[in-house]
């Protein structure tokens, strides 16, 4: 998406400037790269399978060194 804002007669640069911001603002286009940015991808189901695996190998792991009291 385009935003296109032309400088009027006599027009200052610091009224310019904030007719641009005011028209990005209200275009949405900032809200949507911001979603964007930090958007995750979905996990496959192979992933959280795997994933699930290690972290109860871990809690496993874990408990069988809480019964035998040894700290980490």
């Amino acid at each position: 998406m385009i935003i296109e804002v032309r400088r009027k007669d006599r027009e200052a640069s610091q009224s310019l400037v904030h007719r641009f911001t005011k028209a990005v603002r209200q275009s949405g286009i900032l809200l949507e790269t911001r979603k964007r940015q930090f958007h995750r991808r979905t996990k496959s189901d192979l992933a959280k399978k795997r994933s699930a695996i290690v972290k109860e190998e871990r809690k496993r792991e874990y408990e069988r060194i809480k019964k035998m009291s040894k700290p980490e």
